[in-house]
């Protein structure tokens, strides 16, 4: 067990090399996994990358004292212990953090140190995944081990066949919920994306929503100029913009992958616009 000091003392814990490299990591780790998280959960998810600033990517901030931060900085009414320990098992479950426990040196246990780990873009969690029950943080009185299971109405049987009917209602409402929160890879992109933008996204982001969400920003872009433009053209600028962006985000350059890869595109769609020539408009 770690004897605690303070967070300066735990550098080489890091996996980034500064915090603009710590915040781009985050921010693609959201944009796959924001939906998991309540909104409670989400507030005290950020609230805790804001103590990992220091040392990027570790904090050995209190839960008090993440939630005291949550309340003055975030949400007026706070958040309860329980939500932070929700949260924090939906983090270690998806790859992006892990927990170490300290001790002080008269060893009594002490505040944990969180520690964020590189987020691989395909938002996987490891087949061999435990939760490790020596560095989890102590569960709080009267908290429940598990997810309660949702508890339906109680219907009076009519007849058979309503009774089947629900049945199968009830079954297809909890298939579907089973879907939502799968993760689906490249495989499941929409065949409105182009299969060759596709191979390109996937390397980097294998997630059909993202990938699907990259191509939603061409679009966009390209409404009211797509009569003058090929569709060949603006899949080739809409791959090179892409690279551009992924370039920049590797050195660390990028805060919002998705509004910088816009931002590329619609350059390079207006200068390309802006070089037709006249004889097209007319």
């Amino acid at each position: 067990m770690l004897i605690t000091a303070t967070v300066e003392n735990f550098t080489k814990y890091s996996n980034f090399r500064n915090l603009r490299d710590f915040n781009n990591n985050i921010e693609m780790f959201l944009a796959c996994h924001k939906d998991k998280f309540t909104k409670s959960e989400f507030t005290v998810f950020r609230r805790l990358t804001k103590f990992a600033a220091k040392v990027p990517g570790v904090a050995n901030a209190s839960i008090r004292k993440i939630l005291l931060g949550t309340q003055m900085k975030d949400f007026k009414l706070g958040v309860s212990e329980s939500t932070f320990h929700r949260m924090k098992r939906k983090a270690i479950k998806l790859g992006i953090l892990e927990v170490h426990s300290t001790m002080r040196k008269n060893e009594s246990q002490s505040s944990n140190l969180w520690v964020f780990k590189r987020f691989d873009g395909k938002g996987e969690t490891p087949v061999n995944y435990q939760e490790n029950k020596s560095v989890d943080t102590p569960r709080t009185k009267g908290e429940q081990l598990q997810k309660a299971t949702r508890q339906g109405k109680v219907f009076k049987r009519l007849t058979s066949l309503k009774t089947t009917n629900l049945y199968f209602k009830t079954n297809n409402l909890n298939n579907n919920k089973r879907i939502e929160t799968t993760l689906l890879n490249h495989t499941y992109t929409a065949d409105y994306v182009p299969k060759e933008f596709v191979q390109v996204v996937r390397h980097f982001f294998d997630n059909a929503k993202v990938i699907e969400e990259y191509w939603r920003m061409v679009k966009i872009d390209t409404y009211s100029v797509k009569r003058w433009i090929d569709e060949r053209t603006i899949l080739f600028t809409a791959i090179h913009s892409f690279k551009q962006m992924i370039g920049k985000l590797k050195k660390g350059m990028v805060k919002n992958p998705i509004a910088y890869f816009k931002g590329v595109f619609h350059k390079q769609i207006d200068k390309i616009y802006n070089d037709l020539p006249m004889e097209i408009f007319e």
